[in-house]
This record gives structure tokens, C-alpha cells and sequence, in this order.
């Protein structure tokens, strides 16, 4: 199944971006680089996983109100921490002004 590795976000368009839906989490993912391509401030990300069930949505955070200094990058290549049950999709929430980019290696 094909999956969009590469994602440009600008909080200012859109807080919570879906990286990868429910039912396309590909069999291994190996890694996760966010780098804040912001010249000055320091980026606020959150990365989780979440699934709907029948009494609602449950969320899992990978990372939480993590600030990411200006060009700088996170690299996540945890294969414990990166084995996504497929029922679940992988997300990323970034403040208003914060702009970064996600590479996905699988």
C-alpha cells in the first residue's frame, strides 16, 4: 500500500494533521523525522496514535507538547514505539505558528 512519506505542515493551515490513516499503517514503519523549518521560534509537537471504538476515540501520545527548537530535527526510530497496530491512525498536532516537516521511513 502506498503511503505519503512526506509531509510539509504550517500550523497556520492546519493544527492536527493525519500522517497516515487507520487500515495504512504499512507492516513496518522504521522511522519518523519532524524537523521545525522555522528560522527563529521553537515548534510544539504532539505525535499519537489514536483508533474509534464503539464508546468513542482512543488516543495514545508517542510525544506530548514536545518544544522543537528552530532548525532542528527529531528523529524517532524506536521499533517498539513504532509498531502501529493497523487500526490506528498516526497523527501530528503543531501550535498555530509552527511550520515542520515529517519524513516517514518504512
Amino acid at each position: 500500500m502506498a503511503i505519503t512519506r512526506y509531509h510539509n505542515l504550517a500550523g497556520a493551515t492546519k493544527t492536527t494533521n493525519t500522517l497516515l490513516s487507520a487500515n495504512q499503517i504499512p507492516s513496518k514503519i522504521k522511522s519518523i523525522l519532524v524537523t521545525n523549518t522555522h528560522s527563529s521560534n521553537a515548534a510544539t509537537i504532539t505525535i499519537f496514535i489514536q483508533k474509534s471504538t464503539s464508546t468513542g476515540i482512543e488516543t495514545f501520545k508517542i510525544i506530548n507538547l514536545l518544544s522543537l527548537p528552530s532548525k532542528v530535527s527529531l528523529l524517532i526510530d524506536d521499533e517498539g514505539i513504532l509498531s502501529i497496530p493497523v487500526n490506528h491512525g498516526l497523527f501530528i498536532t503543531i501550535g498555530s505558528s509552527d511550520t515542520v516537516d515529517v519524513l516517514i521511513n518504512s
